[in-house]
Formats: structure tokens, C-alpha cells, sequence
């Protein structure tokens, strides 16, 4: 049989999506700050848009208790809409599909600050363990940097080509208070001698705060020693030597210093008082408050209450009093602007609607599933994927996906990314699957409940398996490893060093 070129037609179905459609479900996944922000932008390109009254509470977006059935929410009988549901319900086949996300890629996030409302003080309260709220306008004022700090002690301190090398040393600093450009680069630069630019380096690490222009944290905590005048040669050699202060050898700290253990305590004692990140003293980036997307509270019956966080997005509405004004008299592409303009806002409206009763839907089932961690707490958080959730709400698995990205939500618990919830399972001996993390939150309080005996990875494994949890000794190991915790050698040698 011959090859050969051949034209064929063929036929099939697909799905074409509008930009109206496209930016929908780009709109899921805007936290709120962000739809915030790009509703602002739309309201100056569609002058038919305006923002109505805060202080009127918008119609619910949907039901707002756990037992609420998802048919229950009324659909938008709009093309557009129609369009738009059935994306949010079936996804996209294809791989390039603008639907696709990497949904299997689920993190765990630990409870964050919040901005809480007025009426939470006390819960929040509990929560963080603090008595006062986060202050944001400490954070948001206008405190000099470590650049300008450093500018001012260089300017008093220098002058001519010395004062140069102090900026470009200043300029070369990173936020802990590092130097991250290397001195020689410095010194070609200005075409001084390596000599002179190593000595203005060591009066610039004796700048408030000490220790900054620091090459390395030996250097950095040397320079502080030297600040405080107790940089003698056994401590210059403990400081170069930090590898066995991390592992605790004071046996060998010993012998190199050549002093008594308890002279070696005294000198980690004040080595504790030494702050590796000197230049973090005067800010670095200012963390970006989290404003929590949706609410969930108790009910008045017991139940527990859904609800999207309204106090950042404005009401919108379509002023039709100046629809009219301008369509008065206009001619036929100003009539064809304004129709343009009313079908864009009605779409947007509709759009609006469509996201808050997605988000309230995914957020109602999560919480309905996971009703044990809003009652007793992490020890209670049973495994969860986003295909159960999907198959739940009769959605798409990455439609799940785009609502729970960047979405936080705020109980009396704290604070949590709604992928908090989304976690692995390890079997159980009563035939149940445990979340991972919960096994982690046991194995943290274990390890911090342990007294003088120190518990090893094998001893941990048996005391959970006790407990009912079918796990590995690996599986402990890489728990505690993400926990941050060290292994037993590691903490025992910690446990050492604090006691000195």
C-alpha cells in the first residue's frame, strides 16, 4: 500500500470559551483583596458601574449552614452563565485546557495572622495567645531602613574615597545585613587597594547594629564579640569553630579552646545573647496582612455558619439614571457603547454571583467534612481530597482546586489556607484513615511531652502504633523532619547546650 498526502475533514465537539467565560474563572481564583483591586479597575472603564452603599448587606451569595443540599442554590439562567456552570461542573477535556491546574500539588500551611473582625477580639485572642491584635500600623510607619541607619553612622564616621567604599559596602548588604558583593568587585570598582577596603569593612561591622557586612555568620558573631569587647582568642575560636557548637561536642570544644567545661558554658551563654541577623532589626519586607475570604461561626442552633467576608468587595450595581441621561438624544455608536457597557456590567454582576456561590459551596462541604477539626481541634482532621469534595458539589476536580488556592478562612481556631484542610491519610487500627496531620500534631506533642529520656524514632513508631496509627519508622522520620524537629542525638545535644 502507497503513502501518500491526502486532505481529509473531519468533525467534533468542543467547548469554545469567551473571554467573558475565561476571565470567570480566572475570577475564582482572586482572593478577595485581588477582585478588590481589579473591580476598582473595572469601575473606571465601565462608566455605567458604580459601587453602591458598603453599609447595605449584599444578598446572600447562597446557604450558609453545613446542612444546606448544593441543589438548593437557584442557577443563573443566562447564556453566558449557563456557559459557565457547565464549565465549573465538567472542567476541560484537553490538557492546554484554561480549566487545568495542578490540583494533585496540595501543601500544608499552618495558621497565619489575621485581620480580625471587632466582635472576634476574644477568639482571637485565644487563638494566637496574645492579648492584642497584630499592629498594623507599627508595621505600615515610616521607620528609617538599615541603609539609611548605615548612610548616617558612614557620613559621621568617613569622608573622601574611605566614605565611598562604606556606601558601596552598604549598598551591597542584603536585609539580614550580609555582604552578598564580594569585597575585591568593591575594591577594583573604586580602584582602592584590597587592604583599605578590608579595613573600612571592619569599621562598618562595628556599626549599630554589629555584626552587619558580615561575610559569614563566624564573621558576623565575631564582630559582635569585638563590639562587646570579649573577642579573645578562645572565643575567636569557638566562633570559627560553630560546626561543634551546632552538634554539641563540648569535649572538643574543650580541647580546642583549651579551657574547662565550665568556662566553655559561660562563653555559649554569651554567644546566646548574639544575633545572627542583625539587619533584620530594622525591618526587611513588610509582611502583607491575610484578610480571611470567608467566615465560619456558630449558629445560634448549634450548627455551624458559612459566610463570605463582604467587608472588602463593594456592591455593586448598574446606574440606570445615567444610562438614560446618555442614551437621551445619542446617536448609534454612542446607543452601541452603552449596550456594550450595560451587557458587560450585567455579566459582571452575574459573574460576581456565580464566584461567591462556588466559594460558599466548596467551603460548606470542607467544613461539613472536617466538622470533628472545628469541634476538638488538629487531632480531629480526617483525610481529604479535592476529587471528594469535586464529586460532592458535582463540580470539576481543578474548579476545587482554583477556590481553595490563596482562599483563607477564619474560625475560632485561627486562621487557615482552605488546602489546610486537603491531607494525606495513614491507616488506623480500626480500619479508619487518620490525617497526616494529625499523626504530626501527636508526634510534636509527644516529642515536646518527653521528660528525661529522649524519644528515639523506633520508640515513637510504638507509642503511635499503641495509639492505633499504622505507620512506619520512616514515615515518623520524614513527619518530624517537616516538623522542623530534630532526631533524637540532635535534640539530646539541644537539650545540652540549653542547660548550659
Amino acid at each position: 500500500m502507497g503513502l501518500g498526502p491526502r486532505l481529509e475533514l473531519r468533525q467534533s465537539q468542543q467547548l469554545v470559551m469567551t473571554p467573558q467565560l475565561q476571565l470567570a474563572i480566572k475570577l475564582l481564583t482572586l482572593t478577595n483583596v485581588e477582585l478588590e483591586g481589579w473591580i476598582a479597575e473595572e469601575l473606571e472603564r465601565n462608566p455605567l458601574l458604580a459601587a453602591g452603599d458598603a453599609a447595605e448587606p449584599p444578598e446572600p451569595a447562597g446557604p450558609s449552614g453545613v446542612d444546606a443540599p448544593p441543589d438548593a442554590l437557584p442557577a443563573v439562567d443566562d447564556a453566558s452563565s449557563a456557559g459557565l456552570e457547565a464549565l465549573l461542573r465538567d472542567g476541560i477535556g484537553g490538557g492546554d485546557g484554561p480549566l487545568e491546574a495542578d490540583y494533585t500539588g496540595e501543601r500544608f500551611h499552618h495558621d497565619c495572622g489575621s485581620d480580625q473582625p471587632a466582635d472576634w477580639g476574644e477568639h482571637a485572642a485565644q487563638a494566637s495567645g496574645e492579648d492584642d491584635g497584630p499592629d498594623f500600623e507599627r508595621m505600615a510607619g515610616g521607620e528609617a531602613g538599615l541603609t539609611e541607619v548605615l548612610e548616617a553612622q558612614a557620613t559621621a564616621r568617613f569622608d573622601g574615597i574611605d566614605l565611598a567604599i562604606a556606601r558601596f559596602i552598604i549598598d551591597g548588604l542584603d536585609e539580614a545585613g550580609y555582604l552578598v558583593e564580594p569585597l575585591e568587585d568593591i575594591a577594583d570598582r573604586l580602584d582602592v587597594s584590597p587592604a583599605r577596603a578590608e579595613a573600612v569593612l571592619r569599621e562598618v561591622q562595628m556599626f549599630d547594629p554589629a555584626g552587619v557586612a558580615a561575610r559569614s555568620l563566624s564573621e558576623c558573631l565575631i564582630a559582635q564579640a569585638r563590639a562587646a569587647d570579649r573577642c579573645d582568642p578562645a572565643m575567636e575560636k569557638l566562633l570559627n569553630n560553630l560546626d561543634l557548637v551546632a552538634r554539641g561536642d563540648m569535649a572538643g570544644l574543650m580541647r580546642l579552646c583549651k579551657l574547662d567545661r565550665e568556662d566553655i558554658v559561660d562563653m555559649i551563654r554569651e554567644l546566646k545573647s548574639y544575633d545572627p541577623k542583625p539587619g533584620l532589626r530594622y525591618g526587611g519586607e513588610t509582611g502583607t496582612p491575610v484578610v480571611p475570604d470567608v467566615f465560619v461561626t456558630r449558629g445560634t442552633d448549634g450548627g455551624w455558619q458559612i459566610s463570605l467576608n463582604q467587608a472588602t468587595l463593594p456592591r455593586l450595581i448598574i446606574d440606570r439614571d445615567y444610562h438614560s441621561e446618555l442614551a437621551a438624544g445619542a446617536d448609534k455608536a454612542t446607543h452601541g457603547f452603552l449596550n456594550e457597557c450595560v451587557a458587560s456590567a450585567n455579566w459582571l454582576l452575574k459573574a460576581l454571583d456565580q464566584r461567591a456561590r462556588t466559594i460558599i459551596r466548596v467551603a460548606t462541604e470542607i467544613v461539613r467534612l472536617q466538622q470533628g477539626f472545628f469541634e476538638q481541634g488538629v487531632s480531629q482532621l480526617k483525610p481529604l481530597t479535592l476529587r471528594q469534595v469535586a464529586e460532592l458539589i458535582e463540580m470539576h476536580e481543578s474548579t476545587v482546586s482554583r477556590v481553595t488556592s490563596n482562599k483563607y478562612l477564619l474560625c475560632d481556631r485561627g486562621q487557615f489556607e482552605l488546602k489546610y484542610f486537603f491531607t494525606s491519610g495513614v491507616g488506623s487500627g480500626d480500619g479508619e484513615t487518620a490525617s497526616a496531620l494529625a499523626v504530626k500534631d501527636r508526634i510534636a506533642r509527644l516529642i515536646a511531652a518527653e521528660g528525661e529520656d529522649v524519644l528515639s524514632d523506633d520508640k515513637l513508631v510504638e507509642l503511635l502504633i499503641g495509639e492505633g496509627f499504622d505507620i512506619a519508622r520512616r514515615t515518623v522520620a520524614k513527619y518530624r523532619e517537616a516538623l522542623g524537629l530534630g532526631s533524637s542525638v540532635q535534640r539530646r545535644r539541644a537539650r545540652a547546650l540549653r542547660a548550659a
